[in-house]
Parts: C-alpha cells; sequence; structure tokens
C-alpha cells in the first residue's frame, strides 16, 4: 500500500482531528525511525516524549512479549503480579501513597479531578475549584478540557464543567489570591510542554505550595510530559524543591504502551473507596509488565546526569542560531522561539533532511529526543536542524 493509498483511507474513514505529515513509518529502533522507502530518521520527538527509551528497546519488547504469551487481561477484579509491583515501584520513587492506573495523560488527570473534588467535599466544600495556569494542557476529555484554557470553548463543546479558575503562570500573587475557602487544588505542570516548553518558576511553585497549605487544598502537579526523566530528574518536582501532594503520569511510563497513572502521597491513599473510579483496561499486565522494564532503564542516575548535561549542551548550540530568538530548557525537554516565525516549515524541511522535530505554534519548535540518546546523536541532530532556523 502506498502513501497515497493511505492518505486516501485517512481523508476517506478517519475523524480529521490530526493534521498527519507525508510520511508512513514502519520501523523504530532507538532513537531512529524508517519510513516504507527505507528512509532513516533521527526521532527528536519520540512521539512527543513517549518513547523515552528509544523505539522498541529491546527490555521492553521483551516483556510484553513474554507477559503477552501467558496473560494479557483480566480485568481489575482480580490481581496480576505486573501491575502490583509496578504500584509499588511507583509510589516508592515518588510520593509514597497509592497509585490508580488508568490508559492515558487525560485519565490520569481525570481521576486527580475526582480524587481533588472528593477530599474537597469531605472538608465540607460544597463547590469545589481547581486552581490551573494560563497555556496549560491537562488533556482533552471534557473535564480536562475545561482546565486547558486556550482549548476549552464553550462554542464548540459547552456546556464544560464548572469549577475550574485560571490565574497567569508568571503571577505568584495572582495564584495566592486565587486559593480560597473553596479551592480543591492547584493543577500545574511543572513545565507547560504543548504551548512550547515553558518551565514554571519556582516563585510560582513555592507560592502554590503555600497557598495549599494555608487553606488545605491540594497540590497536584501534571507530570505527563517531565516525569520520568524527562527534565533529567527521575520526577520534575525532585529538582525544584517543592513537593505535591499527588502527580500523574503517562507518556514514557509505557515506552510506547499506553498506560497512565495518579499517584498520591500517604496522607491521600485512603480518599478512594471501592466504587469510586474504575478502568476496564487499566493497568493490564502486559502494559504493567512494559512499565517495569521502562523503569529499569530510566530510574538510573548515570543517565538522568548525562540527560541534564546534554541537554544544557543542546541549548548552549541552539542559543548560538541567528535564527533563534529564545530556547527554553529542563534536561532533554526544548522549546526554540523563532525569530522569523516560519515553524511549520521547519518541521516539513527538517522531515526532508531525516529529521522528526514538532512546531507547537507559528514561531516555535519542541524537541523531545529519546533519553538514551548518545551524545553524537545529539551533534547529528542539531547538524541537521541548525541550518534550517
Amino acid at each position: 500500500m502506498t502513501l497515497q493509498d493511505l492518505q486516501a483511507l485517512d481523508e476517506a474513514w478517519v475523524m480529521p482531528t490530526y493534521k498527519r505529515l507525508p510520511v508512513e513509518f514502519v520501523r523504530g529502533e532507538g532513537p531512529h525511525l524508517w519510513d516504507a522507502d527505507g528512509k532513516r530518521y533521527l526521532d527528536f520527538l519520540t512521539g512527543i516524549s513517549v518513547s523515552s527509551v528509544g523505539h522498541c528497546h529491546p527490555a521492553v519488547v521483551e516483556a510484553v512479549r513474554d507477559q503477552a504469551g501467558r496473560l494479557m487481561h483480566t480485568t481489575n477484579l482480580y490481581l496480576t503480579e505486573p501491575p502490583m509491583r509496578l504500584a509499588e515501584r511507583l509510589a516508592m520513587s515518588s510520593l509514597g501513597g497509592r497509585v490508580f492506573f488508568c490508559n492515558s495523560g487525560a485519565e490520569a488527570n481525570e481521576c486527580a479531578i475526582k480524587l481533588v473534588r472528593k477530599h474537597a467535599h469531605a472538608r465540607g466544600i460544597q463547590r469545589p475549584e481547581i486552581v490551573v495556569l494560563d497555556h496549560a494542557f491537562h488533556g482533552r476529555t471534557i473535564a480536562t478540557l475545561a482546565g486547558t484554557p486556550q482549548l476549552a470553548r464553550e462554542d464548540l463543546f459547552g456546556p464544560l464543567p464548572e469549577g475550574f479558575v485560571v490565574v497567569p503562570r508568571d503571577d505568584p500573587f495572582a495564584l495566592e489570591a486565587a486559593v480560597g475557602d473553596s479551592t480543591a487544588a492547584v493543577f500545574i505542570e511543572p513545565v507547560q510542554g504543548e504551548c512550547g516548553v515553558h518551565p514554571i518558576s519556582c516563585e510560582m511553585l513555592e507560592a502554590a505550595r503555600a497557598a495549599c497549605n494555608r487553606t488545605g487544598a491540594l497540590l497536584a502537579f501534571d507530570e505527563i510530559q517531565t516525569g520520568l526523566g524527562r527534565t533529567g530528574r527521575f520526577w520534575a518536582y525532585q529538582g525544584l524543591g517543592v513537593t505535591p501532594d499527588l502527580l500523574t503520569s503517562a507518556k514514557a511510563l509505557g515506552g510506547g504502551m499506553p498506560i497512565g497513572a495518579c499517584v498520591t502521597s500517604p496522607e491521600l491513599r485512603d480518599v478512594f473507596e471501592p466504587g469510586d473510579h474504575g478502568s476496564t483496561f487499566a493497568g493490564g499486565p502486559v502494559v504493567a509488565a512494559a512499565a517495569l522494564a521502562v523503569l529499569d532503564v530510566l530510574d538510573d542516575e548515570a543517565l538522568l546526569t548525562r540527560v541534564r548535561e546534554l541537554g544544557e549542551k543542546l541549548g548552549e548550540r541552539l542559543r548560538a542560531c541567528s535564527g533563534v530568538a529564545e530556547v527554553r530548557q529542563r534536561g532533554l525537554m526544548v522549546g526554540i522561539d523563532l525569530s522569523g516565525g516560519r515553524a511549520p516549515d521547519v518541521v516539513l524541511a527538517a522531515l526532508e533532511a531525516g529529521l522528526v522535530v514538532n512546531a507547537t505554534g507559528p514561531a516555535t519548535i519542541r524537541l523531545l529526543p529519546p533519553l538514551v540518546i548518545t551524545p553524537e546523536q545529539i551533534d547529528e541532530g542539531f547538524e541537521l536542524l541548525a541550518p534550517l532556523l
């Protein structure tokens, strides 16, 4: 089947929610992808931070094959070993409470929304509010959409759920003023990814923690894109001096398999009771086995140190490019603002040159290379991208 055949099927039968680039990928290995014509690409997007251990990591492939050959699904009415081990490992690596598994980042955030609202009702708050930051992205389900200010279109998807309060991402005083007696939680991405990689300042995070401590509200971190080593720390919050009460994870967690998680502190371990939440496929043995293999790769201090070093080196080289107005970077999570706009053109030119990158707006390029990438491959990616900026 040709690329044109696939494009015709896409146009005829698939809802037009994505504008796909003109390429068919058929194979992946490590930091590379190959198209149907055999052309090799260096992947600096990794499925939007999903394939952080690279494509088809041998340990992940082996774990999936082994578990799929023994048991694929039973539902959460019964015990299987991989998700129980994974829950322990996620909790012990972070907040130390309990874990709810789901199938995506949006679902992890839905779980967090339900949990903080139930917690608020137990505190006597009848109509709880969640404070979110402008430019945040928390998902496309109906509740997470309501907490994603730039996409919360009442004219298209309304009526949207109530209870979300938006404050500027760079104004600690506005955040402090927005948190009050009706606040259930403050929900923050430590680095906003979908809007072009904007790290949230320590002042904002500290203000959020102080406001939550003052009112009894919860601090929730959306670590769906920032977690599992992306910023050079296993969890982004671990390098920022502020600890949340719960966090959400997905993307890199499954190494390409669909899994998400909501992790609580010990104080929140018993908020949910049987029947409060559920999911048919969530935390199945195959995806949990994959996630355990992913953690074996990423929970490595030497790898995390290298991520920080490579990210700093790449950021410095990009800042020296004449067409670059600004570079924002934490570890191997990089946003590049172009002085002349034209980011979509750069994406297409990079694809033609054999490099996969992403535009988050008319003037912004986002880079999310695999965390197992070598210094030589970082150099190769820069040499391909720099002439296009």
